[in-house]
């Protein structure tokens, strides 16, 4: 029998029990397709670093003796449409039967199963055999349940992979370390070099430009540094354990303007390329924490476990069990256009400016940028969840659709109305200033609400508190909050409002 397989871009999975053995009669393709660089306007580094990616896999399997046939974005017979892809390879190779690893994004899941109707052949969609979880697993988990409370999902899965645990207890009798891992970064300790491996891009950067295919964020193309292989990405797991893991706990949620990467892996393009799996990455971990536990505390240990085994599970399991409606969702009815810069990295704010300017030339920030500067930022302004969504879709190398929008939409925006997060995270200037080095510099005083050069968040905060209260009345987390709110003396929180409408309305020249 002649099977036509498909493997898609985030599906690079060597381990993949597809490969286990070379079966002449087995046909994978792989594509790069206007299809996949244009539903969004993606960083010039996403569509390169996957691009190369697919191609180093590709190189892998043929090395291995599996045939493949493999679209270049440049290749002239290059259909660009999955379904014109499959449909046409199907009639040419006179194919017995098309298979496929289940997507992680709705919309090609949607896709695919159109596709295999239009097929005359048996079809067969199988698991991706990358995540901890299947996709209904934290569905199933809640079932019947008010809140879907990350944390007790996590002490499922630690308690179900035998994660960091003792018989059915934590490890040091704790489940999380999260109250440890809230430091300032001062400079008080050296970040060694990022691993770097110096890839020269410019052909494939040619290719792309060539067939017009619109991005955006700057690249370096003779010094391309993301992994793009399993071999990259397993040096970089053994870079992390050797030389960040260490401070990473400590410092997870520091932001600092001296270092781009602190002490974070950037391992999350080799993960949710499926280059490398999570249950390697976390075993990886945990067997050097305790071979080396003399220099390593749980606590740096059990916050990074947590990201991958809870929160990146977690938000998986949302976004299955959530969509299609979620990604309409705009529970607190923002509906304000992002600012140029956005784009650009152009404005006087310098946490902004930092993170903004960062992930326009990196790809890349790490997640306390993402949530607590630049999404803290748009939440407060109140802007459209579509046109924030749609920006860090495009701008982070690791965002696929799956991780991107529940941590977008969800966490960051509050859009799905408390699917995700209990409470809004938002806040004034004050917290940036306790986790950064940014507000000593900025053109604004952190420490103003009032006056031309107060901080932005500041009257936004109250703003925002003030015009959204409705929606937050039954929220005991807010409770507090809203309860300051009330104390406030009319004329102030008159003056504080009328600031930030002000800065609302000229949004672009902050």
């Amino acid at each position: 029998m002649k099977i036509l397989r498909l493997l898609l871009g985030d599906q690079l999975n060597s381990q993949h029990s597809w490969f286990d053995e070379v079966n002449p009669n087995v046909m994978y393709v792989m594509a790069e397709m206007r299809q996949e660089t244009d539903y969004v306007k993606h960083h010039i580094q996403k569509v390169v670093a996957f691009f190369l990616a697919m191609r180093n896999f590709s190189e892998e399997l043929i090395h291995k003796g599996h045939q493949v046939i493999y679209y270049k974005i440049s290749d002239t017979h290059n259909p660009h449409n999955l379904e014109h892809l499959i449909l046409d390879l199907v009639e040419k190779n006179t194919i017995e039967q098309f298979e496929y690893q289940l997507p992680d994004e709705y919309r090609l899941d949607e896709q695919l199963k159109s596709i295999c109707e239009k097929l005359s052949i048996p079809t067969n969609a199988v698991d991706s055999e990358h995540f901890y979880t299947s996709r209904n697993e934290l569905a199933d988990f809640f079932k019947g349940k008010k809140q879907l409370l990350m944390e007790s999902f996590y002490r499922m899965m630690r308690k179900k992979h035998d994660v960091l645990m003792v018989g059915d207890q934590p490890l040091d009798g704790k489940w999380n370390f999260d109250h440890n891992n809230r430091n300032q970064y001062k400079n008080e300790v050296p970040i060694p070099f990022p691993l770097e491996f110096h890839k020269n891009v410019s052909k494939l950067i040619a290719e792309i430009e060539g067939q017009n295919i619109t991005t955006f964020g700057s690249i370096d193309a003779e010094n391309f540094n993301w992994s793009t292989s399993r071999s990259e990405s397993l040096q970089l797991i053994d870079y992390f354990c050797e030389h960040l893991l260490m401070h990473f706990g400590t410092y997870q949620d520091s932001l600092f303007s001296g270092h781009k990467f602190l002490f974070h892996s950037r391992l999350s393009f080799a993960m949710n390329s499926k280059m490398i799996s999570p249950k390697e990455v976390v075993n990886a971990v945990i067997s050097y924490y305790y071979q080396n536990q003399e220099t390593i505390e749980l606590t740096q240990v059990e916050g990074f476990v947590r990201q991958i085994i809870g929160w990146r599970e977690y938000v998986r399991g949302i976004y299955w069990k959530e969509m299609p409606n979620y990604a309409q969702m705009n529970a607190l009815e923002n509906y304000n256009p992002l600012p140029e810069f956005f784009w650009t990295g152009k404005t006087k704010m310098k946490c902004l400016q930092h993170s903004i300017s960062q992930s326009l030339s990196e790809a890349y920030a790490h997640h306390i940028q993402r949530l607590m500067v630049i999404g803290n930022f748009s939440l407060l302004a109140q802007l459209h969840p579509d046109e924030v969504d749609a920006w860090y879709l495009g701008v982070y190398i690791d965002a696929i659709e799956w991780v991107e929008m529940p941590n977008t939409r969800g966490m960051s925006q509050y859009a799905d109305g408390g699917i995700v997060a209990t409470k809004p995270y938002v806040s004034s200037g004050s917290y940036i200033n306790k986790m950064s080095n940014y507000c000593g510099s900025c053109h604004y005083n952190v420490k103003e609400k009032l006056g031309e050069k107060a901080c932005p968040f500041n009257s936004l905060y109250w703003h925002f508190l003030d015009e959204k209260k409705q929606h937050f009345a039954n929220n005991q987390r807010m409770s507090m909050m809203l309860a300051l709110l009330r104390k406030m003396k009319p004329e102030e929180l008159a003056a504080t409002k009328e600031k930030a409408i002000l800065i609302l309305e000229d949004l672009g020249s902050l």
